[in-house]
């Protein structure tokens, strides 16, 4: 059941806020993202390659899809004609595929690293080390990798009730974002995005510089 009160007021604290809004739409049915659409949302969240395929093909096309679950290699060829933000990307191997799909269709797809901040080891990501050398490796073949791009990077923060330990992590996160665009991206405007924070952080987030929080459970009740 889509939740219109929550949807006006969060949409609206965002807004002052200069952040995107995706709502995670994982598990939910067509009818409630279109009639999420309808309130006015355009940017949505799904974690599975199948669902979000069979949902892009009976929704609007003006609806912008965030790939934001972990994604395998062999998966890549089924979204790259439409997604608009890989949020996951954990691998140069991962990247190069996107690259090479992406270029079947033309297309440049913007991509995110995902960077593993929380103490669960069940969470996907790289660490700092892994992602300043994927960066390193990426700018290295840069002329090679033209139907992709790093828009910015993603992170989860543990599932902790502790406030301290969850905005350090936030704030861990965003001192890495501005090491990578210091030393990558100087100048460039299209590495702009961080994308942290769900429904019970995104507060948090956005006080340690997210630009886009992924919320699910606020927007479409819990599953």
């Amino acid at each position: 059941m889509i939740q219109p009160e929550a949807f006006q007021a969060l949409t609206g604290f965002l807004k002052e806020k200069n952040a995107t809004l995706i709502a995670v739409s994982k598990l939910k049915p067509v009818a409630a993202i279109r009639q999420l659409h309808e309130l006015g949302q355009l940017d949505f969240g799904e974690n599975y390659v199948q669902e979000m395929v069979e949902k892009q093909r009976q929704l609007p096309g003006a609806l912008r899809w965030h790939f934001i679950g972990h994604l395998q290699s062999n998966k890549v060829k089924y979204i790259a004609p439409f997604v608009h933000l890989i949020h996951s990307v954990d691998s140069f191997k991962l990247l190069a595929e996107i690259n090479r799909q992406a270029e079947k269709h033309q297309r440049v797809v913007p991509c995110l690293l995902q960077v593993h901040i929380a103490t669960e080891e069940t969470k996907y990501g790289l660490d700092e080390k892994e992602t300043l050398e994927l960066m390193e490796y990426y700018s290295a073949r840069s002329s090679q990798l033209q139907h992709v791009r790093i828009d910015g990077l993603m992170g989860m923060a543990s599932f902790s009730e502790d406030e301290r330990q969850v905005r350090e992590e936030f704030r861990s996160l965003k001192a890495l974002f501005d090491l990578v665009k210091q030393s990558y991206f100087l100048g460039r405007e299209h590495f702009c995005i961080l994308s942290m924070g769900m429904s019970g952080d995104y507060r948090l987030a956005l006080d340690e510089g997210s630009t886009h929080v992924r919320i699910g459970s606020m927007l479409f009740g819990s599953r």
